[in-house]
């Protein structure tokens, strides 16, 4: 705006030739943005959760946004608590580490208090809403789920943001001076010291980067989002592209989410068992299974397979913990439990362990129904388990697995397979899955410190009964260990991982509050589409950082220019009309068509320094011909109007040789974009002339400007191999 109004002041009408420049990048980020936001708005209505409310005698569902105070809601497990609430009927375990940071799980009965942000693990209540909105205790947590939190940008975006504010603290100064300089000391008029001022202020600014890294985040967004996949937050698109190691559940990611009982065994005297008895326990079973909340996949297996009607009704229920690894019913004044035998049976296990390895190693997953003979209150188990039989559940691996999994072993990242079930069953389904190292297996219930934790995270491929809380851990013991962490999850017990990992990706399948805490959700909760967003991060962040390149090029150039002219008091040489003629072409067009094609090279380094060395070799060369061009035509006379066009035209030749640079490999796309861009410069050149500045060329200043030209490639070409031997001998440069 200020170098609107300066340019204008001076009268340099001919100068605002980048206002278009300006409103037209305006206008593309703003159509993109509203495109984007269309298709995250369709997103967003199927993955918006429903809450079940009691209004007018009958349920209905009704989104989060629209709950009052005193209604009524049910909860059950994996949902989310949306405001502070007061249990009225049921009993349901919730997890508040999301408000305390604590892991704990902590049973609510009748009359006890809930608080918006905790969720549900197991069980299910009626609950009565006290506060809402602005008032519950933590505000608009649900809704404002999916916003990115302030400081949390991608290595790329902050690169972009140190790179603007840093030109913004310089050029002010730089701009300053160089007015001064050109006005007092050269003797320059006022309009020709503004514009000489205005042309080295706008070819130090990275005008429409910004903007052009936000379109092509944007992009990226919409293309995902037509695969079902929304984006929470933008900056995991490029964190993901940069993860070396993904962190997997087993149940929904390598296998699919359901879940299926193949049989069942007795297990005392199997093999000789009469058919009356089995049925029995199956009775028994069924009643049990029946009683209990069908809030997880497991639950919902046993309920369709034993489906014998209830005999016995429940004296108490002690819902599913992933802390203690069983559920458990009191039938007839009976105790009984199902879950993982080494938790159930405790210090009998050894004595079945043989029969249960059996089944394990075929990949099976091993629950034990046995009689519990202590008093059932939730907690760990304490006395003895009669086991009564053996159920055996099995996953099929999902179609596409092995090669997503062989994809990202292609390519460097380590698969981490973190589950809640036996290390052994896990282990043979990480082998059929094709997961490198799969038989390094072990058991999280032997690790009873943080610190073998973080041991066996170095160590292990497969870990197996794994709490919430170690999951926490062994993603923190990652991130320590220098890696960027990617965590897939579906449940409430994944929540905590998916807190603390670099990236977190939920299935929409899973539980609700995973889907909030989660910024990336497989609305079709297909994981073979974790290739296709890989593919997008380093389209983003491989484009950005090559066209980036482009404009850093004009900024250095334009810098070096700048100080050179107030060192040895000579005036600006450019104009800003012909500033904006080399930027269109060599930059702003080119950019956008580079920025949106597909780049599946894989990301190394940090983004600025790989942006800083691409760019150096053709900013030096630009200043050293344009500089070296200025002082020979004033040591012969030239005028100054037809050295400001003949150092347009050398900047425009080194502005496409560094575009040739970064277009390679040169297709036949690349070889028509860069074609088009030098055509469209030169009838710039003859059509516009008097727009843009542009003069004939004296002989005298035509051979000078022809023998600089000839010397910028082999300048150019050696900077390059300077600044690479730079960065092979003398390490990376680190900024």
């Amino acid at each position: 705006m200020i170098i609107t109004i300066l340019l204008i002041v001076v009268g340099s009408f001919r100068d605002l030739t980048f206002l278009p420049i300006i409103i037209s990048n305006m206008l593309i980020g703003i159509i993109q943005e509203l495109r984007s936001k269309k298709i995250l708005d369709d997103l967003t209505i199927l993955n918006t959760p429903k809450i079940t409310v009691r209004r007018n005698g009958s349920n209905q569902e009704v989104l989060a946004d629209e709950l009052v105070q005193d209604d009524v809601i049910t909860l059950s497990a994996g949902g989310q608590i949306p405001a502070d609430a007061l249990v009225l009927s049921g009993n349901i375990t919730v997890n508040e580490a999301l408000i305390t940071g604590e892991a704990d799980e902590i049973v609510k009965k009748d009359g006890d208090s809930l608080f918006s942000g905790s969720f549900v693990i197991s069980g299910e209540c009626m609950a009565k809403l006290e506060k809402v909105g602005k008032d519950s205790y933590i505000s608009g947590l649900m809704l404002q789920a999916t916003q990115t939190k302030e400081g949390e940008q991608s290595e790329m975006i902050r690169a972009l943001n140190r790179l603007v504010q840093t030109v913004g603290v310089i050029i002010l100064p730089i701009g300053a001076i160089l007015f001064l300089q050109q006005y007092f000391f050269s003797g320059a008029t006022m309009k020709d010291s503004v514009t000489g001022m205005v042309a080295a202020i706008l070819g130090m600014i990275p005008e429409g980067l910004y903007l052009l890294a936000s379109v092509a985040m944007v992009v990226s967004v919409m293309r995902l989002g037509k695969q079902k996949v929304l984006i929470h937050d933008m900056k995991c698109i490029e964190t993901l592209a940069r993860v070396n190691v993904l962190c997997v559940d087993k149940t929904g990611t390598i296998t699919v989410p359901e879940m299926e009982v193949a049989q069942f065994i007795l297990a005392k005297d199997q093999n000789l068992a009469a058919e009356e008895e089995k049925n029995k326990v199956a009775k028994t079973i069924s009643d049990c299974v029946r009683a209990l909340p069908c809030d997880n996949a497991t639950m919902e297996a046993l309920q369709q397979y034993f489906t014998e009607p209830m005999e016995n009704s429940a004296e108490k229920i002690v819902p599913f913990s992933s802390a203690t690894k069983y559920s458990g019913v009191v039938l007839a004044g009976k105790a009984y439990v199902v879950g993982a035998p080494e938790f159930v049976l405790r210090q009998d296990y050894a004595a079945v362990q043989g029969t249960i390895e059996v089944f394990l190693e075929k990949g099976y997953r091993v629950l034990v129904f046995a009689e519990y003979e202590g008093n059932l209150d939730g907690k760990e188990l304490t006395e003895n388990a009669n086991p009564i039989a053996f159920i055996l559940l099995n996953n099929a691996i999902r179609e596409g697995a092995m090669d997503t999994f062989r994809y990202f072993s292609k390519r460097g990242v380590e698969v981490k397979v973190i589950s809640g079930d036996n290390p052994v069953t896990v282990s043979e389904i990480a082998k059929k899955a094709g997961i490198r190292h799969a038989e390094k297996q072990v058991d999280a219930a032997t690790l009873k410190t943080a610190d073998a934790v973080r041991k066996a995270a170095k160590k292990y491929t497969v870990f197996g009964r794994v709490t919430p809380e170690q999951k926490r851990l062994l993603v923190q013991a990652l991130k320590e260990q220098g890696k960027t962490v990617a965590m897939t999850g579906d449940g409430v017990n994944d929540i905590l991982a998916l807190k603390d990992a670099d990236c977190s990706i939920a299935m929409a399948s899973g539980s609700e509050a995973a889907s909030h805490v989660a910024q990336l959700v497989l609305l079709d909760n297909d994981f073979n589409k974790m290739p296709a967003v890989v593919m997008e991060g380093r389209r983003v962040v491989n484009n950005i950082g090559r066209t980036a390149s482009l404009y850093l090029v004009k900024n250095i150039f334009s810098m070096l220019l700048a100080v050179f002219s107030m060192l040895f008091l000579i005036d600006y040489p450019l104009e800003p009309s012909q500033v904006s003629l080399i930027s269109v072409f060599t930059i702003g067009i080119p950019s956008f068509f580079l920025a949106l094609e597909q780049n599946r090279n894989q990301i190394h380094g940090h983004f600025l320094t790989n942006v800083l060395i691409q760019a150096l070799p053709a900013g030096i060369t630009d200043f050293i011909v344009v500089s070296g061009l200025v002082i020979f035509c004033r040591e012969f006379g030239v005028e100054k109007e037809c050295v400001s066009t003949s150092c347009t035209i050398l900047i425009a030749v080194v502005g496409f040789m560094i575009l040739y640079h970064i277009a390679k490999p040169m297709t036949t796309p690349h070889a028509i974009l860069i074609a088009a861009m030098v055509i469209g410069w030169l009838f710039c050149m003859l059509f516009f002339s008097e727009l843009f500045a542009i003069t004939a060329v004296t002989g005298k200043c035509a051979m000078l400007m022809i023998v600089f030209a000839v010397i910028t490639e082999p300048v150019f070409r050696y900077l390059i191999q300077l600044v690479e031997a730079v960065q092979k001998w003398g390490g990376k440069l680190k900024f």
